[in-house]
């Protein structure tokens, strides 16, 4: 009996060894490879609204994540000054443009980049001119139902006319 619970003991501390390494690889993995990066450039883009976007959510390119947005702030004109935290592997022409996205219908926000055509690059702290901003679905709804009541009272104009 002394012989099959030391032998228990042992095979449970390699299963509890196994279990620890097996969750320091799964959770400190992407923290390991997110430092062996070679780095980030910044750039900046300026929006009239960015509603919901938030530090740290993602900038995207062809759907993929190439960086995150760093920061935000207002500018002497109060328009949001963000920035994007891009990964160095990752060249984008100057005529590039950059406009806030959705998650579905009422999901979280995400930046996403359109590289342009030019041959000269961004450099870090330059920024990019053509931006699109965050569209808030409550003012989108509005405006449907503004343009189908305009619709409306149009038909209803032109059947009384006749």
């Amino acid at each position: 009996m002394h012989n099959e619970n030391d032998r228990n003991a042992v095979v449970g501390g390699l299963v509890l060894a196994a279990l620890v390494l097996a969750m320091a690889i799964s959770y400190g993995g992407s923290k390991i490879s997110d430092k062996a990066q070679v780095g980030s450039y910044s750039l900046t883009a300026v929006f009239n609204q960015v509603d919901g976007l938030f530090v740290g959510d993602e900038v995207r390119l062809g759907g993929l994540k190439v960086g995150k947005v760093a920061g935000q702030r207002l500018d002497k004109n109060f328009r949001a000054v963000v920035t994007l935290d891009i990964d160095s592997g990752v060249e984008l022409p100057l005529d590039s443009s950059v406009a806030i996205h959705t998650d579905g219908l009422f999901g979280s926000k995400f930046v996403v980049l359109d590289p342009g055509g030019e041959m000269e690059v961004l450099k870090h702290g330059q920024s990019i001119d053509y931006t699109q901003d965050a569209v808030i679905v409550s003012e989108l709804l509005d405006l449907i139902i503004s343009e189908g009541h305009a619709k409306a009272n149009e038909e209803k104009t032109s059947k009384e006319s006749n």
